[in-house]
């Protein structure tokens, strides 16, 4: 691991000040994805601003009916608050399957949202990997891909987004919250929030440099039976191959996302509107585009049973 030096912040406004001030900083929290990345010199911020001492672990009801939840509320919190459990089952689903009991305990809901990739080219410093070294190509293309996107990725990269929380705040159209360093703030909707690779795969979501999430809002509940389908190698808390979130409506409404599948949480309007349908319509719409590779080719048929098996217990 590098040298590196640290502060803590003591408000929001004067931790993105310090991020602005010392460029590559990055915040630190729970530190369960950046400090495995630091030590493998894939990140190597010269200076860490600690958020820990924010007043941002508050899960707070909104006056639209919904919630807000803080950037450092943990993932443990979250998925047990009997509001989640109740109103949002789905998001608390998603994170009871994303980690251990270990690790939800210490991830904030900020940092899950700006996981990075799980690539094993992105970790293997002896490849070239242009989210990890723009420009050096991809060794993705045309090498293992068994894991990797099969929508909305690019000539330049083709992996995948890691987060299961996060299809679930797609699902639930989350908006995030963010203070710069000028004390400005600003919200911005979840399917804007994560960027697709096209030319520029290593700029992976919206957030300008120094710029700190404080909150993610949730919109009243949708009701609606929620699931949280997560296919993966192992039980044993692997990422996903393919992950389906839905909301079921008898009366219309239903709605889907999807993980595992591309750089981002995946929900396009027309695998929604395909819902009575039924669950091949919603697969069709949904795997539109898509492009496979030899290795990845299986994810159309297992997001499609995925798919099958949450209508087979909860027909819309």
């Amino acid at each position: 691991m590098r040298p590196f030096t640290y502060e803590r912040a003591e408000t929001p406004a004067q931790a993105a000040a310090a991020a602005l001030a010392h460029p590559g900083a990055r915040f630190i929290a729970g530190g369960t994805n950046l400090i495995d990345l630091m030590k493998l010199q894939i990140e190597t911020p010269g200076h860490l601003v600690d958020v820990n001492r924010l007043s941002l672990d508050r899960i707070e009801e909104t006056p639209e009916g919904g919630l807000r939840i803080g950037a450092l509320v943990r993932n443990t919190d979250l998925a047990s608050d009997k509001r989640i459990r109740r109103d949002y089952a789905v998001l608390s689903r998603a994170l009871l399957a994303g980690a251990s009991g270990q690790l939800r305990n210490k991830a904030t809901t900020a940092g899950n949202l700006l996981q990075r990739t799980r690539c094993a080219y992105f970790y293997d410093t002896s490849k070239p990997c242009n989210k990890r070294k723009p420009g050096s190509g991809c060794a993705a293309i045309g090498g293992a891909s068994r894991g990797l996107a099969i929508l909305g990725g690019s000539d330049s990269c083709i992996a995948t987004h890691p987060s299961d929380m996060a299809v679930a705040m797609r699902l639930l159209d989350a908006t995030i919250e963010t203070v710069s360093s000028d004390g400005s703030t600003r919200a911005i909707p979840i399917a804007d929030f994560h960027r697709l690779p096209a030319d520029t795969p290593h700029i992976e979501s919206t957030l300008a440099r120094g710029e700190l999430i404080t909150a993610v809002t949730l919109p009243k509940p949708l009701g609606g039976t929620h699931v949280y389908r997560k296919v993966r190698d192992r039980a044993s808390y692997a990422f996903a191959l393919v992950s389906v979130a839905a909301v079921i409506k008898k009366d219309g409404g239903s709605r889907f996302a999807f993980g595992g599948l591309a750089p981002k949480p995946w929900r396009t309007d027309v695998a929604d509107a395909a819902a009575s349908r039924g669950a091949a319509a919603v697969a069709e719409a949904a795997l539109a585009g898509a492009k496979v590779t030899r290795d990845n080719a299986f994810k159309k048929t297992l997001a499609a049973r995925t798919l099958a098996s949450i209508y087979s217990e909860v027909p819309s």
